[in-house]
C-alpha cells in the first residue's frame, strides 16, 4: 500500500575522501563542531586526530586491529553518549590488519569465500546507517600524480607534477549509503561528489564549520521520528477503515480483528463492530 511522503529529521551520514595530507580529519572535525554536541572520533590512523586537540575538544578511542567487528563495537559504544562520531578512517575496515581484505586471504582467497565475508562488511555499514549519532566517516583514495600547470613564486607558469587522489580505498558503491561525499584536494579544497542536500552544487571551498550548520538546518527540515510514526499510523488507520467500508460483511469481522489487533482498538472502528 501507499501513504503520503514526509520529510523526516535524519542523522548527517558524510564521507570525506581524499589523498594523504587532503585535509580529512581536520575537515572532518570542522564539521563536527560545526554540528554541535559531543564528538567522538574512532582514530585508525595512528593518533592524527589527537593532532589536532589543541583546536578542537573531543574524545579518541584508537583502534589498533580494523576487524569490522571493532569498529560496531566502538560506534555501539560511543553513540550512547556523543551526538557526532567521526570514523577517521573506514579505509582500515577494508584493507587494514584484520579488515575485510585480510579476512578474505586467510578464509582462501577464493570467489566463493567472499560469501562469508561480505555480511561481515554489511554489518560494518550498517551499524553506520541505524546509528542515533550523526557520522562523519574518512577514506582514503589512491594517490597518483598529474602534471598541471602552476604559478610559482616568481609568478611564471610552470608544469609541476600534483598529488591526486583517484578512487577510495573502500569496497565500490560505497557512496550510496551517504548523503553527501565530499572529494578533498591537497589544497584542501573540497567538492561535493554526491549531494542529497543541493547545498553544494558548484562547491569548491575548505569544510568549515559554517558549512555543518548549512547541513544540520536541512537535517532538521522535517517531522520528528515520533512526529512521523504517528502520521505514517493515522493514514494506515485510514486506509484500514476505507478497506472495511468496502469488503463485503461476511469478511468484515475477520478483517476488523486484523486492525484492532495491529493498530488497537480505535475509536475509527466503532461503526463496524455493529455490522
Amino acid at each position: 500500500m501507499f501513504i503520503k511522503a514526509t520529510k523526516q529529521q535524519l542523522k548527517l551520514r558524510l564521507l570525506i575522501e581524499g589523498a594523504s595530507g587532503s585535509g580529512k580529519t581536520f575537515s572532518a572535525l570542522q564539521l563536527a563542531k560545526g554540528l554541535g554536541g559531543k564528538v567522538a572520533v574512532i582514530d585508525t590512523e595512528r593518533g592524527s586526530a589527537s593532532l589536532y586537540s589543541d583546536k578542537f575538544d573531543f574524545d579518541v578511542c584508537e583502534l589498533d586491529y580494523y576487524s569490522p567487528e571493532k569498529y560496531i563495537e566502538a560506534i555501539k559504544y560511543a553513540q550512547q553518549d556523543y551526538d557526532v562520531i567521526i570514523i577517521d578512517s573506514i579505509t582500515h575496515e577494508w584493507s587494514g590488519e584484520g579488515g575485510i581484505l585480510d579476512i578474505h586471504r586467510q578464509l582462501g582467497g577464493q570467489f566463493n569465500d567472499w560469501s562469508k565475508v561480505t555480511p561481515k562488511h554489511n554489518a560494518f555499514i550498517n551499524a553506520i546507517l541505524a546509528s542515533n549519532a550523526h557520522i562523519i566517516c574518512t577514506a582514503r583514495t589512491k594517490s597518483d600524480y598529474v602534471i598541471e600547470q602552476v604559478t610559482n613564486r616568481r609568478g611564471k607558469s610552470v608544469n609541476a607534477p600534483t598529488k591526486v587522489g583517484l578512487k577510495s580505498e573502500q569496497r565500490d558503491g560505497l557512496d550510496y549509503e551517504f548523503t553527501i561525499v565530499f572529494r578533498v584536494n591537497q589544497q584542501h579544497l573540497a567538492e561535493s561528489t554526491k549531494d542529497r542536500t543541493g547545498i553544494f552544487s558548484d562547491f569548491h571551498e575548505v569544510l568549515k564549520e559554517e558549512h555543518a550548520v548549512k547541513i544540520s538546518n536541512w537535517l532538521n527540515d522535517g517531522v520528528t521520528a515520533d512526529e512521523y510514526s504517528k502520521q505514517q499510523q493515522e493514514q494506515l488507520v485510514q486506509i484500514a477503515v476505507t478497506y472495511l467500508t468496502n469488503c463485503t460483511p461476511e469478511k468484515r469481522p475477520e478483517a476488523l480483528a486484523k486492525a484492532i489487533g495491529k493498530y488497537g482498538d480505535r475509536p475509527e472502528f466503532e461503526q463496524f463492530k455493529t455490522q
